[in-house]
């Protein structure tokens, strides 16, 4: 999208002198226009060491203090087309990501490391750039390698239950994106039994991008890893008002379908 800028010079007449605009050496009418774009890397790779993050030709982006498994964090630098992102074990090297494009507005890339399948260690990445909106955005991801199928919902944690005495809830689909009202909810994982197999807390604001990840692997090699679900970043709960009283369910989600990279 081509940004236009239009320049609107005030003159004033004095005399049959028309002022001009003055402006020193090296000073330019018009600046280009700069985007902050923000990088947040989560950690679904199901291994007992932490992994560090570098940018580039070698900056070590997670200094002294290595993500471990199921942790996500936001790094403040001046993400750019082209940065690779590289993920490391100790000095062991674990995969390699290439910043192919940023939009042209200010936004949020996601980047998930996980596991490529149950039988090597080998490393795949998704990722999504968050687009700008004023409700809360969920990005619900399945990075799980192994034979149990679950799906995942969102439900009212406290209030809002139906005429039966049930918690109202919402089915989430893997790969899409929701938009939810601001609020207090659970993102259950349930089994196809019914059972629960995993649950997280959820407080959601407005304008905040979150990531819901299934996690786990089945290995066929080493060390399995149970099925769960996590959630990020972890809001601080506000004293919701009552413009926040809990609305219909079938309000509360809307879907954004998208391809995850």
């Amino acid at each position: 999208m081509l940004a236009l800028i239009s320049l609107a010079l005030v003159a004033t007449a004095s005399a049959g002198q028309v002022a001009r605009p003055s402006h020193k050496k090296g000073e330019f009418l018009v600046k280009a226009i700069t985007y902050k774009h923000r990088l947040r890397a989560c950690n679904a790779y199901p291994y007992a060491a932490p992994l560090d993050v570098y940018k580039n030709r070698g900056e070590k982006l997670t200094a002294d203090d290595p993500m471990p498994y199921k942790t996500c964090r936001e790094f403040n630098f001046a993400l750019k087309a082209g940065d690779k992102l590289k993920f490391k074990v100790g000095d062991a090297n674990a995969g390699v990501f290439s910043v192919s494009d940023l939009p042209n507005t200010d936004a949020l890339l996601l980047l998930v490391i996980h596991r490529h399948d149950t039988l090597t260690n080998a490393v795949s990445f998704e990722s999504h750039v968050f687009a700008n909106l004023l409700n809360a955005q969920l990005a619900i991801i399945d990075t799980y390698k192994g034979s149990e199928k679950a799906a995942v919902r969102i439900q009212d944690q406290k209030s809002g239950s139906d005429k039966d005495g049930k918690k109202r809830f919402e089915d989430l689909h893997y790969n899409s994106v929701v938009a939810v009202n601001p609020g207090d909810y659970d993102i259950v994982l349930q089994g196809m039994d019914g059972k629960t197999r995993s649950k997280a807390k959820l407080v959601a604001l407005n304008k905040e991008s979150y990531v819901v990840l299934r996690v786990g692997v089945e290995a066929q090699q080493g060390q399995s890893y149970p099925q769960e679900v996590i959630v990020a970043p972890h809001s601080e709960e506000p004293k919701w008002s009552g413009a926040h009283k809990s609305a219909p369910l079938a309000l509360l989600v809307s879907f954004i379908f998208i391809c995850f990279q």
